[in-house]
Order: C-alpha cells, then sequence, then structure tokens
C-alpha cells in the first residue's frame, strides 16, 4: 500500500483538500499501475510559524 504524505501550511478549504487527494491519487495510479483504492494520501497541515526555506522561518 502506497502512502504519500503532503505537508502544507495552513488555508485550503475542505474541498480543496479533496480535490488535492483525488487528484495526487489518480495521478500516482496512472504513472505506476497501482489500484487506485489501494493509494493512501495525508495531508498535513503545518503552521507557517514551524516552516524554514533557506534557512529563514516563514512565520
Amino acid at each position: 500500500m502506497p502512502l504519500i504524505q503532503i505537508s502544507q501550511t495552513p488555508g485550503l478549504t475542505i474541498e480543496q483538500k479533496r480535490a488535492t487527494i483525488e487528484a495526487v491519487t489518480k495521478a500516482y495510479a496512472e504513472a505506476t499501475g497501482k489500484n487506485p483504492a489501494q493509494v493512501w494520501v495525508t495531508l498535513t497541515d503545518v503552521p507557517r510559524e514551524n516552516w524554514g526555506v533557506g534557512g529563514v522561518p516563514l512565520g
């Protein structure tokens, strides 16, 4: 069972999260030939203050 984990800053609506999960599942299944029913996707909202890019905090 493949597990795809996405960490992101908060802000997507529930509808956007659902669309993201659907699109990622479809793309992975098409690329690998896996059964979409066996592809797991998690979205984790991480507060901006817990992110850093290039050594600089985002929050």
